[in-house]
């Protein structure tokens, strides 16, 4: 393996990273409105490859979708595994209650205005300019950076799952990398444990009758309650054990739509339910136990019909909290950025937890801005030092400093 660069080297190239470059990137990013759902992250992707091939990284795009492109920019290196970022390009909504424009990015107060300035296209920047300083300096790699920047991860991950698909297809093989760093928001608090996500879709069939005579029928709508209440029980289970981290998985019954009218037994209910994952679990698994508690508790029974589909699915992860990348993170935003970094889990869910699973990379959710105050809220908003700090860690995590 050829040798890191000199902590001092890095240091150098980390102290040189430019506040306004990053926030002008992080302005024209947030400028390429790119709302999902609604599919259109082809402009803040163009606006991504132009700032990536200006400093110098080899870009490469790929429709997932028409006009939904992944992104994969390299800063080239040696034979050794790499370290990738990952990232995506869509942002919510904007959504009502904004006091500016939410595609109208403004800094004010050393905070950066916009819809995605913390989820995620601050982190974005940070990432860009981090491997700007660091092809800047000619410096020899020991392995490749990239960036990995996908679309859709604010719905149904179209972009991750491709992506994930089309690296495992290839007829090299997958890209060697040692660690991947997430740069959604966690307040630059090295988030080592992250859980996961699936929607599942319950549908319940019954028999239809006049409400005079709710015997002659069978009542989907029934059915349904005694369904979450089986659901509500197995999250108090859960919650009761809650530990670690990550405390426990979680249910949610999010929407139910049922019955034609009052006068008429239902014959059709449908629930709609997230089901936090704990790192291990998987959808099939969650799935395949409820329906097996629904048919030991006899609900699917005298006219009533009852099938769990998995909608969509998103992997927890755990890296070991002494694990050299979780080590080298908080070294880096301690020597980089002065920052003293917890050792945290998330709650939330994000793609990470593809690359982790289905590549067998060491994951960590690392960025600048707040989850759970900024993220998919009106006003939301970044502080600008985070975004400086954020890439000063990444450049010298990007020069392999700390690795063994």
């Amino acid at each position: 393996m050829p040798e890191a660069t000199r902590p001092d080297t890095a240091a150098a190239i980390a102290a040189g990273i430019d506040e306004a470059e990053i926030a002008g990137l992080a302005c024209d990013l947030i400028a390429a409105a790119s709302e999902n759902p609604g599919g259109t992250e082809a402009h803040a992707v163009r606006v991504l490859a132009a700032a990536c091939a200006e400093r110098g990284l080899d870009v490469k795009t790929t429709d997932v979708a028409p006009g939904r492109p992944n992104l994969v920019a390299r800063l080239p290196g040696g034979d050794s595994a790499g370290l990738a970022f990952l990232g995506h390009s869509d942002v919510v909504p904007a959504g009502p209650g904004w006091t500016r424009d939410p595609f109208g990015p403004e800094i004010s107060g050393g905070r950066l205005y916009g819809r995605g300035s913390t989820d995620m296209k601050g982190g974005l920047a940070s990432i860009v300019v981090a491997m700007g300083a660091i092809k800047n300096a000619g410096i020899e790699l020991p392995g490749p950076i990239d960036l990995i920047c996908t679309v859709d991860e604010e719905d149904a991950d179209l972009g991750v799952r491709a992506y994930v698909e089309g690296v495992l297809a290839a007829p090299d093989g997958p890209p060697s990398y040692a660690a991947c760093i997430v740069a959604e928001p966690t307040d630059l608090e090295t988030v080592i444990a992250c859980r996961g996500a699936c929607n599942l879709v319950i549908d319940i069939g019954g028999v239809a009758a006049h409400a005079g005579r709710p015997q002659d029928g069978a009542n989907a709508i029934d059915a349904a309650a005694k369904v979450i209440g089986l659901i509500r029980d197995d999250h108090e289970r859960m919650t009761a054990a809650a530990s670690g981290l990550l405390g426990s998985g979680t249910w949610n019954v999010g929407r139910i739509d049922g019955g034609h009218g009052t006068s008429i037994v239902a014959d059709s209910c449908t629930i709609h339910v997230d089901r936090r994952l704990m790192p291990g679990e998987s959808a099939d698994g969650v799935r395949d136990r409820l329906a097996d508690a629904i048919r030991q508790a006899g609900i699917d029974t005298g006219g009533i019909t009852v099938t769990v589909d998995v909608e969509m699915e998103m992997p927890g992860f755990s890296t070991p909290p002494d694990h050299h990348l979780v080590t080298s993170a908080v070294a880096a935003l301690a020597d980089g950025a002065g920052i003293t970094s917890e050792i945290g889990g998330w709650t939330a869910a994000c793609d990470g937890g593809f690359i982790a699973r289905d590549l067998g990379v060491p994951t960590i959710v690392l960025g600048p801005g707040g989850l759970n105050d900024q993220a998919h809220q009106p006003d939301e908003s970044v502080a600008v030092d985070e975004l400086v700090s954020a890439a000063r860690a990444y450049t010298l995590l990007g020069c392999g400093t700390y690795f063994p």
